[in-house]
């Protein structure tokens, strides 16, 4: 389901064959930067939130954590990671996969402000074996930010 998801989207947008699949596991930041031969940093992680009315993605640097108390002034609410099942019902991703496109639920989706000192990111494309390389406007536009908030910690010089 989600690779397709994901093809499909970017389909649309004529990235589709942008889109990059390994022999490999990229599940899990250490992983996917292995894959890719570059940074951890540079692993577009999206985290997946209980929020007030269903899920919200934020999406963050590979080195970034959650900051809870970031996170609570920016939302009003505490940082709940959903499970794993709640993962795949709100986004049709399963864990390892998680990314902001093709998603079956309108999820509300931000961007960490851990990203900004990256030209490109990568982020999966909704398995445990995918990304894309996309610049930040290109990771603004297709995963239809709601905007960048300020929310983690760990990953300043």
């Amino acid at each position: 389901m989600g690779l397709e998801q994901v093809r499909q989207y970017f389909k649309a947008y004529g990235r589709d064959d942008d889109i990059m699949v390994f022999d490999i596991s990229s599940a899990t930041v250490e992983l996917a930067s292995q894959a890719l031969n570059i940074e951890p940093a540079l692993i577009a992680k999206t985290l997946s939130f209980s929020g007030e009315e269903g899920a919200v993605l934020v999406v963050t640097a590979g080195d970034a954590k959650v900051d809870n108390s970031k996170f609570k002034l920016a939302f009003g609410f505490k940082a709940r990671m959903l499970k794993p099942a709640e993962v795949m019902e709100y986004t049709g991703h399963a864990v390892g996969g998680v990314c902001p496109f093709g998603l079956i639920r309108d999820l509300p989706v931000y961007l960490d402000v851990s990203l900004q000192r990256f030209e490109f990111v990568y982020p999966a494309c909704g398995s445990g074996n995918s990304a894309i390389k996309l610049s930040l406007p290109d990771l603004e536009n297709f995963s239809a930010s709601q905007g960048w908030v300020d929310v983690c910690k760990n990953w300043q010089a």
